[in-house]
């Protein structure tokens, strides 16, 4: 397996990249707190067919951000990865998780012809109420009241509380007791990360309408974990329901980081579903 860093030039931003295998590429974008390093067990199994892309976002390691100045917005991210499409011979497979997995949505709703799939794990973010609505679920709470999480963690890292702000972030996300369980690795890097919540606390994006999720035509795979808690099950309930092309898969006994805690579960659901396309 060929591996390297690489960084790719994107609307004047260095956007670093962990690179491997070669054929048709497939792009794995992290969510929040996260990095390229999130997908450290999917690269070795995806590569052995795919070249398999995996970007640091905007401001997220290795950037040291300080959490001063522009460009962490959802906007600015889906921008970079449109940027990033356009320097890969396409068109891609493109999978997000959690944030990660809204702001792919929006790059396939913004630019479906790139895309030859789209896969979406435990996919968060804002998600207008018609989208629950349309199919007769009850709405989680409001993209407001949820950004309160957000913001109280932040208010503890920046007083100090690091850790403790990333515990409630993670467990409010993931479930009780996940942070405490978590890797040393993946809290290195959630730490490595903290600075990045003060333009996740400030990004306000359009909430995605249900009207244009009805109009994507691309073959979507959702990916849920069994234990994952509200909202991300009522999100992709509502999601398969709205699609036009869709299916989902659980993945037994994991909560919201199912491709960590269950790596060969996640990594033959996603090969068996973007080997069709």
């Amino acid at each position: 397996m060929n591996n390297e860093i690489v960084q790719y030039r994107v609307n004047d931003y260095g956007l670093t990249c962990q690179v491997a295998g070669r054929g048709v590429p497939l792009l794995l974008v992290h969510g929040s707190l996260c990095d390229y390093r999130y997908w450290l067990g999917q690269v070795q199994a995806l590569s052995a067919r795919y070249r398999v892309v995996v970007p640091s976002l905007r401001h997220y390691f290795p950037e040291q951000w300080d959490g001063l100045g522009a460009g962490f917005t959802t906007q600015q991210h889906v921008d970079d990865l449109l940027a990033l499409l356009d320097q890969l011979p396409g068109p891609v497979h493109l999978l997000g998780h959690s944030r990660g997995g809204n702001i792919c949505l929006r790059v396939a709703l913004a630019a479906p012809q790139k895309l030859l799939s789209l896969t979406l794990a435990d996919p968060g973010g804002d998600f207008a109420d018609d989208v629950f609505a349309g199919v007769n679920i009850e709405a989680p709470v409001s993209p407001v009241e949820r950004n309160q999480f957000r913001q109280q963690a932040l208010e503890m890292i920046r007083a100090g509380a690091v850790e403790g702000g990333l515990q409630l972030f993670v467990d409010t996300v993931s479930g009780a007791g996940v942070w405490s369980r978590s890797s040393r690795q993946f809290r290195e890097m959630a730490t490595a990360n903290a600075m990045t919540l003060v333009g996740q606390v400030a990004d306000h994006p359009v909430p995605i309408k249900h009207e244009q999720i009805l109009q994507l035509q691309l073959p979507v795979l959702l990916i849920g974990g069994a234990k994952s808690p509200e909202p991300f099950p009522r999100i992709i309930q509502a999601l398969q329901s709205t699609f036009v092309d869709a299916r989902s898969v659980t993945i037994p006994g994991a909560s919201h980081g199912m491709n960590v805690i269950r790596p060969a579960s996640f990594n033959r659901s996603v090969l068996e579903f973007v080997d069709q396309y």
